[in-house]
């Protein structure tokens, strides 16, 4: 049996990708936990689901390239609040889908119905969500290259003929441009329900041109301790960890990828495609962040709703990031918590206030918020525009010569966070 790739558009400046068909995060929650739809706004983490097994080798005829779209029966959002990606759904189904205009400071479309909370949804869906459908988080945390077949001059589509099931593919990380970069997405069944199990990814310049890998994804985990849990903790669908790869990317353009995942009944694979910007003004591993200026409790005149919409309030703003560029090590967050309509930055939060535990007394933490008196409709604050940021959530850490030694987007759990807070204390 094989798979067939769905395509993947690039946004502009490398960032926020466009998914032909897609439908918003919304969608899997309500999917998986029954709740009520909720509007999201663009975002970078989709999955791509194509349809079930169609045949991979005919991908490498011109016109089943040309319809790849049309394969994929839909795109689900998983990250990266306000995405300035529009999306639109080739299904009957109804969603809701951001615009590229905006009235303030270049943001994403926001309605009021985007400050209402998702918490309050979060606690009453808990219950109703859906166990994994594979369930073996320590084994996918660990994953072995001997668990895997070697690429050895193989196309994605001989190796997809090595599955004998497909699954959907939500990737966390929109922004890719040359070189290796970070790959992180989520495993879901048709049904919604996630996949936790050994994974790896392989990666080619078409599905039928040689492939390399495989590429180890372990799986990282997003859960904390209840004394770190927020009101806002409940991630999309009861997600609980987050795979993530390091791809090589050497030039501009597409690539194809393929995973696969070992589970008691064999290999599965999902397919997708990336698309590679040449360049991206986003800040980036190796340079010099901009100097801004973040929210703390004197510019917001004690208002700690202000700067933070995380209940209770996390202690990431006593010092502004420009007083400690080039003097300390940062762990520079934006996220929004309450305003995140995907869900995602309210774990991602609380997985930065468990590791601020730890590191705090060398890492400088600074949790920026995104929009303007955390109203949608003002538009981004000036800090995101600086960062060249349309979307959200974005971890930067930084070493204490002022300079960015990781960069995490999207989801991502305490395993790579961890590493990012080593390496800024190099």
């Amino acid at each position: 049996m094989c798979v067939a790739l769905t395509r993947v558009h690039a946004g502009a400046g490398g960032q926020a990708p466009q998914y032909a068909p897609a439908v918003r995060l919304h969608r899997l929650a309500r999917r998986a936990s029954r709740r009520s739809p909720r509007p999201v706004r663009g975002a970078p983490l989709r999955v791509i689901r194509a349809p079930a097994l169609a045949a991979l080798a005919a991908l490498a005829a011109p016109a089943a390239l040309a319809a790849l779209a049309a394969l994929a029966t839909s795109a689900l959002a998983l990250a990266g609040c306000g995405s300035s990606s529009s999306s639109s759904s080739s299904s009957p189904v109804s969603t809701s889908s951001s615009s590229s205009s905006s009235s303030a400071a270049g943001a994403p479309s926001s309605s009021s119905s985007t400050t209402g909370s998702p918490s309050s949804a979060s606690s009453t869906s808990a219950a109703a969500t859906p166990a994994p459908a594979v369930a073996e988080l320590p084994a996918a945390e660990r994953p072995g290259l001997s668990q895997f077949p070697p690429a050895a001059a193989r196309s994605l589509q001989q190796l997809g003929k090595l599955v004998n099931a497909s699954l959907d593919l939500g990737a966390a990380t929109g922004t890719f441009t040359p070189g290796t970069r970070r790959f992180a997405f989520a495993l879901t069944n048709s049904a919604g329900r996630f996949v936790y199990a050994p994974t790896a990814v392989y990666i080619a310049a078409t599905p039928s041109s040689p492939a390399t890998g495989p590429y180890l994804a372990p799986a990282d985990p997003m859960g904390v301790l209840a004394q770190y849990r927020s009101k806002q903790n409940a991630g999309p669908g009861g997600i609980q960890a987050i795979y993530a790869a390091s791809l090589p990317m050497p030039r501009a353009g597409t690539y194809s990828v393929l995973s696969l995942t070992r589970t008691p009944k064999g290999l599965v694979g999902a397919p997708g495609e990336v698309a590679v910007a040449a360049s991206s003004p986003i800040p980036d591993v190796g340079q010099r962040p901009p100097a801004i200026a973040t929210d703390t409790a004197a510019t917001v005149h004690g208002d700690t709703a202000l700067l933070t919409t995380r209940l209770p309030p996390e202690q990431m703003a006593s010092v502004s990031f420009n007083q400690v560029l080039g003097k300390r090590p940062i762990a520079l967050l934006f996220s929004t918590p309450q305003l995140c309509i995907s869900r995602i930055c309210g774990p991602v939060t609380d997985v930065a206030v468990q590791l601020q535990q730890q590191f705090g007394s060398r890492v400088t933490f600074i949790h920026q918020e995104v929009y303007v008196d955390n109203q949608p409709s003002r538009g981004l604050r000036p800090q995101l525009t600086a960062f060249h940021l349309r979307t959200e959530p974005w971890l930067f850490a930084i070493n204490r010569r002022g300079i960015i030694v990781a960069r995490l987007e999207g989801a991502f759990g305490t395993t790579e966070l961890r590493r990012a807070l080593v390496a800024a204390l190099r």
